[in-house]
């Protein structure tokens, strides 16, 4: 009976992004750079596919919806890993450090995807000029997150960006570099912990990359400027509501709609269980996202470590063409904390 609902849940997702919903925005499919901001570094929301903005702030809130941050009891430092198609990996480095006092917090992050080595070529050396190439995009964040009421949170990140790209015999590189901000709002209420949530991602102006090497210079002319880029803007509204609850047990549901400047409208909605309050249960789905036609799951559980917790979380998705995408995060924090 659960293979047939699944099957069935499925065939229904699958027939609503192919046949009702608008792909309106769909032409403007990869006019923004730094695009690796837009991947999912929290791995309990990558586990819920992505819906979640609206979700009660975690320890991954800073690279989320920065609203979440003035939710949590301790300090707490968190690591996220990415491993994505091409052996090309990303990680993500966050702290947040509470004050209870002013109901507040502040949190770092640092957010860096690198490519592995690949050779230069030319149209005269096509097996290779001896050199290595490499790139490498990195996006360091501030947070502040406050309680204005006993139902309202705000939040801001403010990030700074950038992306090198090595020459040949490593004698220089293309650089840009960016700045951006991410503002959020998250309102709670008191009927089944109903949340709704206003994001904006990724705010800022545009960058170009600055440099003039070129392998060959044969039948060229010099490099006068490259062409400018915006970043990756996400416009956001999600809501969250606990479904089901019973002693230890409850039942998260999320959707959130996100339209990007640089593609269609796309939907999103997960599920997160809790077996226990140490083990939890995720699933998602994207509608109206091309390469995205596969649901993702993922698990999330508590080790006890004397006075302190470590939370590690997995989330996995296939993808239509670059293979399977897997998270991984460790969240160390202080054993008083609420989980």
């Amino acid at each position: 009976m659960r293979v047939f609902i699944f099957i069935l849940s499925y065939m229904f997702c699958t027939m609503a992004n192919a046949q009702i919903l608008p792909s309106y925005g769909g032409e403007r499919a990869g006019q923004s750079a730094f695009t690796f901001l837009k991947n999912d570094m929290s791995v309990r929301s990558a586990g819920m596919g992505g819906a979640s903005a609206a979700l009660p702030g975690d320890r991954y809130s800073g690279m989320q919806n920065p609203a979440g941050l003035s939710s949590l009891s301790s300090s707490s430092f968190a690591l996220s890993h990415i491993q994505l198609g091409g052996n090309l990996s990303q990680i993500g480095i966050l702290t947040s450090i509470p004050n209870k006092k002013a109901s507040s917090a502040w949190g770092l992050s640092l957010n860096r995807i690198q490519t592995p080595a690949y050779t230069e070529r030319t149209e005269f050396q096509p097996e290779g000029t001896g050199y290595k190439l490499y790139s490498s995009q990195t996006s360091a964040g501030l947070s502040y997150s406050k309680q204005l009421t006993e139902q309202f949170q705000l939040g801001i990140t403010l990030k700074s960006i950038s992306e090198s790209y090595t020459t040949g015999g490593q004698n220089g590189a293309y650089n840009a570099f960016s700045a951006a901000a991410d503002v959020g709002f998250l309102y709670t209420t008191d009927l089944k912990d109903l949340r709704f949530a206003v994001l904006l991602r990724n705010f800022g102006g545009s960058s170009n990359l600055r440099g003039s090497y070129q392998a060959s210079t044969f039948n060229r002319f010099p490099i006068q400027s490259l062409e400018s880029n915006t970043l990756p803007t996400e416009f956001a509204m999600a809501l969250s509501f606990i479904a089901y609850e019973k002693n230890n047990s409850s039942l998260r549901l999320a959707a959130q709609l996100v339209h990007p400047n640089d593609n269609a409208e796309n939907y999103r909605i997960g599920a997160e269980f809790l077996a226990t309050k140490d083990f939890a249960v995720r699933m998602g789905y994207r509608l109206n996202e091309r390469g995205q036609s596969w649901p993702v799951g993922g698990l999330g559980w508590v080790i006890n470590m004397g006075q302190y917790k470590m939370q590690c979380d997995f989330a996995v998705q296939k993808t239509d063409v670059m293979g399977w995408k897997n998270t991984i995060g460790l969240v160390f924090y202080s054993k008083k904390a609420k989980t």
